[in-house]
């Protein structure tokens, strides 16, 4: 592990690659935390600067009323973008209660097989209070759009640009077809089990 740059330049390129944020209204009319695991730089930015983070600039905003994750795992690689597991829990465990007790739902947008298999094992172990029952599995936008309002929330082109891959290389969706070294989405839509990539523990 190298050296992280000062805290300030991680807040800083937080903010800028607007991993999180708070934007549109799901189908129920709750608050959504966009989160972009791609753009999540988890060798350069320690837990503790993110835990800061998210405990001055994000939570404050979830603390009074029901809200929902939208979480994109479009292209998340164990040695670019994923923080690890000893780090997810760190997060989770840093969360204030209040803000745990209104998240109502997590919906994971193209999770992979794999992630799928680890959570089913490990997840009511990582995270307890809930939040396992809680998470959605999505492998398609359409089926995302049943959920959130559409024309309210951001999504970046390479998410639809997967999307599409999937729909003509439907395959990929088991992991027996890969010709990009990244995570490919899962068969399963809306399962109340929760999803994170073996491919991606560290």
């Amino acid at each position: 592990m190298g050296t992280f740059p000062s805290q300030s330049e991680q807040e800083q390129l937080i903010e800028k690659l607007a991993i999180f944020k708070i934007q549109g209204r799901d189908k129920g009319g709750r608050k959504i935390l966009r989160i972009i695991g791609k753009f999540f730089p988890a060798r350069i930015v320690s837990t503790d600067v993110l835990n800061k983070y998210l405990e001055e600039k994000i939570f404050p905003k979830l603390e009074k009323k029901p809200f929902s994750v939208l979480y994109l795992h479009t292209d998340v690689q164990r040695s670019e973008n994923f923080p690890g597991i000893s780090a997810l829990r760190s997060f989770y465990d840093a969360i204030p209660i209040n803000v745990k007790e209104n998240l109502e739902a997590v919906y994971f947008v193209h999770p992979g097989l794999q992630a799928r298999l680890f959570l089913a094992t490990f997840g009511r172990i990582l995270f307890s209070g809930g939040l396992y029952g809680k998470l959605r599995y999505v492998s398609r936008l359409d089926y995302l759009w049943d959920h959130v309002r559409r024309n309210e929330i951001e999504v970046p082109d390479f998410v639809y640009d997967h999307d599409e891959d999937l729909e003509y290389r439907p395959m990929m969706d088991y992991g027996l077809e890969s010709d990009h070294p990244r995570v490919y989405g899962a068969p399963a839509v809306d399962s109340p089990l929760s999803t994170y990539s073996m491919r991606c523990i560290s």
